[in-house]
């Protein structure tokens, strides 16, 4: 209900009251500053729902539609979606529909965003969370990143120039973890991504969240060797987690860190230009704080990961 209503439920209330105290319906008309024709719509609610609430506004969806989309007709539009991954626009031409037709179709079957589908099976994507508490499940990966030559590469010298100066200057590698119900994300730069290395950052990640009150009981990586290794293996066994995988080619299962890697991307390692590679590292810690502490997520309702954490059974800020 708005908030300039005439009429609000209890001011629906009371005038039905007034009209069967005797009061004339033009004069409670008058009295509400409402029109005689509503006096007597709610007066009718109120005497044919007697017992019930009839002061609710009710629904504004029609009883019947005739004019609603066939379904015969939904089911090719969904067939279209979900073979040919075609959009709206698409797939009204090719069934000679308006676009707003074939949009409202897919979104009343949960299929008006492509994003939302895999792309090889046409199954919606459904997004999961462990809603319980921290530490059930917590998503590791590496992300591979070109390194910043002396001076800066071509977002500061332009690629004119850098094409005349090809200098191979190697990659980095950023180890993160995230969990999987507060998005509380950890992240190092190191210049490998073999075993030994990917066991010393868990180990630091490890203490990263227990330093907030999560224990981490699971940890889901994809299939990198780094990760098939015994000794991934036996420190995440030795710390008290399970050791679990996606399934390959499958990124959707490890959702969470994929979707942290893209905004590693866009803001911290591509939102500025860097003369040289440690500048970039050395900017990597504030900028984390600040992804933990301030940064809203549409997921966590608008609110940074720091807040799910406070929010957990037990934790003390």
């Amino acid at each position: 209900m708005h908030r300039n209503a005439r009429l609000t439920s209890w001011g629906r209330q009371e005038l039905v009251r007034r009209v069967e105290a005797g009061t004339p319906a033009a004069t409670v008309a008058r009295q509400m500053h409402v029109s005689r024709d509503t006096v007597y719509k709610w007066w009718r609610r109120a005497q044919a729902d007697p017992g019930g609430q009839w002061w609710v506004d009710r629904s504004s969806r029609p009883h019947r539609s005739p004019a609603k989309t066939r379904r015969k007709l939904e089911r090719k539009i969904l067939s279209l979606r979900r073979n040919k991954k075609l959009g709206s626009a698409r797939i009204a031409g090719r069934l000679e529909l308006a676009p707003s037709t074939v949009h409202a179709v897919l979104a009343r079957n949960d299929m008006s965003r492509l994003a939302w589908m895999d792309r090889p099976t046409g199954r919606v994507i459904r997004r999961y969370e462990h809603a319980h508490c921290g530490g059930d499940l917590v998503h590791v990966d590496i992300k591979k990143l070109g390194q910043v030559p002396p001076g800066g590469g071509w977002r500061v010298h332009g690629r004119a120039a850098s094409q005349h100066h090809r200098t191979k200057v190697g990659y980095c590698y950023v180890h993160s973890a995230v969990d999987d119900h507060s998005r509380l994300a950890y992240s190092e730069v190191h210049d490998d991504e073999q075993a030994v290395t990917a066991v010393a950052f868990w180990r630091r990640a490890r203490g990263f969240f227990a330093d907030h009150g999560i224990t981490v009981r699971a940890v889901l990586t994809d299939n990198g060797s780094c990760y098939r290794s015994q000794d991934w293996l036996q420190e995440l066994v030795a710390g008290g987690a399970v050791p679990r995988r996606t399934q390959p080619y499958r990124p959707q299962t490890n959702g969470k860190v994929e979707r942290f890697n893209r905004t590693l991307l866009e803001e911290w390692a591509y939102v500025r230009t860097y003369t040289s590679e440690a500048q970039r590292r050395r900017r990597l810690d504030s900028w984390l704080h600040t992804y933990n502490h301030h940064r809203c997520h549409t997921a966590l309702a608008g609110q940074p990961p720091i807040t799910r954490v406070d929010n957990l059974p037990g934790h003390s800020s």
